[in-house]
């Protein structure tokens, strides 16, 4: 009977992955399978059963068409792919592209390592290294829809006056005057140029978010942007050519419809770039959050074409690759980049504690992926109705959020501490921001070595230490190889166990461990506890 059902389910899963050709890869017994689908990693080992569809999707994040396994094989493609286990086989279909796939060792580190070389090697460079060396902090919680010059300027000096480091400060949505007119809002900015000067002065660098698309009652501008086809085209009939194409399509995104840059078209690229050269040179802009270009938004379908005959992925990756061109960048949604010098952003947290248990996994693959420059997203959660009303902020929880950022390759902040926090919470966060400053000497080695190696700057224990059962350990994680970081990730808990590979760990309260076993520890309010391989 279980051979019936196993063979039903198998004949159901190949039939989800479509008519096309398959590819079957067996594995091994108890094998353990993980793919490049960044925000996916809080529901890995991959689940057995579950289709995923590469084409079109990047699930809000970045993706990799990567799978690795912890017995040392790899799959890889140039292309999107589609993909379920089931039976112990990694059965592949919607094959747009060559698959490339082998055994390199017996585990996932050398697995990673193989790929790594060979498919998405590093580039010898690494972003602005003031996005590691302090804490980053972004106004979009605090000013949401309501970016001025005023409350910018004090949210730095607030930043200052509470005893925080100056970072890099980005600016967000709505410092613009429309989406396409990359001018500050003169309404709400008297003088961007002084701000600037005067952010910089106290030692911070400026970014602003900046995205894709174009508010389609901008005439005069999509007017210049549609004499080179500089966007997506509205097809004129079904199956019509690019040639054709006389408008440009309507794009639905988070914000409304609007037209969207295509990125095959070098006419789009020059404009893009010359709003943002122009920002540069005329107000001393340090770099850009470079936000959607979600596969999702190139929709290269019987409605919209492109200059060139592209995937949605590959559209994506082209958007990406224009932020090469700035070392101060911030991207969320990727293709294939791993290895490049961007600052990789996981997607908007939510503020609650489900979404904070899946930062550490979701870094996790981002780091193994090859998207080893990691953002975790904000201190708290991305979601700004959560703090319109100070009774909803888990205060708890933000200290939690911040220590478990505070070791990770960056931590953001947008909330700001010392406004929805009381003075105990308070002093938990600036006391693991210390801490964050005290370890910024070797996270900047770890990315200076990531830029030329393409190693991990965050790893699991799985990766690190292969085939000894800790596939499934996810709250926990290592910054490099020699230290473990064990945040508390639970609502109302002082206690915690903590995994210790073999060797001899001192950990952050002076005690020494012997590994290879479990040890319960207290973790209070203003602990972050780590354990430091001495041995």
């Amino acid at each position: 009977m279980r051979k019936l059902i196993l063979n039903a389910y198998l004949l159901l899963a190949i039939a989800v992955c479509g008519q096309n050709k398959t590819i079957e890869i067996p594995l091994e017994k108890g094998e353990k399978v993980w793919s490049g689908i960044v925000n996916e990693g809080c529901n890995m080992p991959v689940v057995f059963g579950k289709t995923y569809e590469l084409y079109g999707d990047n699930f809000g994040n970045q993706v990799q068409p990567l799978l690795l396994t912890n017995k040392g094989q790899y799959v890889w493609s140039e292309e999107p792919f589609k993909f379920v286990l089931f039976d112990n086989k990694i059965i592949i279909s919607n094959i747009v592209g060559k698959i490339e796939s082998g055994k390199s060792g017996k585990s996932l580190l050398e697995a990673r390592e193989y790929v790594s070389s060979n498919f998405f090697p590093a580039s010898g460079k690494a972003p602005d290294k003031l996005l590691f060396a302090a804490p980053q902090y972004n106004t979009w919680i605090e000013l949401m829809y309501n970016q001025n010059q005023v409350d910018i300027l004090k949210y730095a000096q607030n930043i200052i006056s509470n005893g925080f480091p100056p970072g890099v400060l980005m600016i967000d949505d709505t410092w613009q005057e429309a989406y396409g007119v990359w001018n500050f809002h003169p309404g709400r900015f008297s003088n961007p140029k002084a701000m600037i000067d005067k952010l910089h002065a106290m030692g911070f660098k400026v970014m602003l978010w900046i995205c894709p698309f174009v508010s389609p009652d901008q005439y005069q501008i999509c007017k210049e942007i549609s004499k080179n086809k500089g966007f997506l085209m509205q097809r004129n009939q079904p199956g019509g050519d690019y040639a054709c194409a006389k408008q440009p399509a309507l794009i639905n995104w988070w914000n409304g419809f609007s037209h969207v840059l295509d990125f095959t078209n070098p006419a789009a690229v020059k404009w893009f770039d010359d709003q943002l050269n122009r920002l540069v040179k005329d107000c001393g802009v340090d770099g850009f959050k470079f936000d959607a270009g979600d596969f999702k938004y190139y929709p290269v379908d019987e409605n919209a074409v492109s200059m060139k005959d592209v995937t949605p992925n590959e559209h994506a990756r082209l958007f990406a690759e224009f932020g090469l061109k700035y070392p101060l960048n911030e991207y969320r949604a990727c293709w294939k980049m791993g290895g490049q010098p961007l600052a990789q952003r996981l997607r908007d947290k939510k503020h609650n504690w489900a979404d904070l248990r899946c930062l550490i996994p979701n870094m996790i693959i981002e780091n193994l992926s090859g998207y080893t420059f990691s953002c975790p997203d904000l201190i708290g959660g991305g979601d700004f109705v959560s703090f319109l009303d100070n009774a909803k902020i888990d205060q708890d929880l933000i200290v939690r959020s911040a220590q478990c950022h505070a070791l990770m390759p960056m931590m953001q902040f947008s909330a700001a501490p010392w406004r929805v926090l009381d003075s105990v919470h308070f002093s938990a966060v600036k006391k693991v921001v210390d801490l964050r400053m005290k370890f910024t000497p070797e996270i900047l080695k770890l990315v200076e070595n990531s830029a030329k190696t393409g190693e991990a700057i965050m790893n699991s224990l799985e990766l690190l230490y292969p085939n000894q059962g800790y596939e499934n350990i996810t709250d926990q994680y290592m910054l490099g190889r020699n230290l473990i970081i064990a945040p508390m990730l639970e609502k109302d808990k002082n206690t915690r166990s903590v995994v210790l590979p073999n060797g001899k760990w001192l950990s952050d309260d002076g005690k020494t461990y012997k590994g290879g076993k479990t040890y319960q520890i207290m973790v209070p309010l203003d602990r972050l506890p780590y354990f430091n391989l001495i041995k």
